[in-house]
């Protein structure tokens, strides 16, 4: 490892606030939302994060929103 390896491991996560507020946000609507609507919904309670900073943020904590399945149409 590296000096700067080692400086980053100590660091405090920055996104630690954003990541309490995305798992509330994903429990509240039971694994119904995905990244595009936790992004909506961060922004209408005022926290600026990019699309893919939520994305990776989700799949780092494993959240993943349930999909319905496709209705069979003949």
């Amino acid at each position: 490892m590296f000096y700067y390896q080692i400086q980053a491991c100590h660091k405090p996560d920055a996104y630690e606030h954003e990541l309490e507020v995305i798992r509330s946000i994903y429990h509240e609507h039971e694994g119904r939302y995905g990244y595009r609507r936790i992004h909506l919904e961060l922004r209408n309670r005022g926290i600026k994060l990019n699309h893919k900073t939520v994305q990776r943020l989700m799949t780092r904590q494993g959240l993943k929103s349930t999909m319905r399945p496709k209705k069979y149409r003949a």
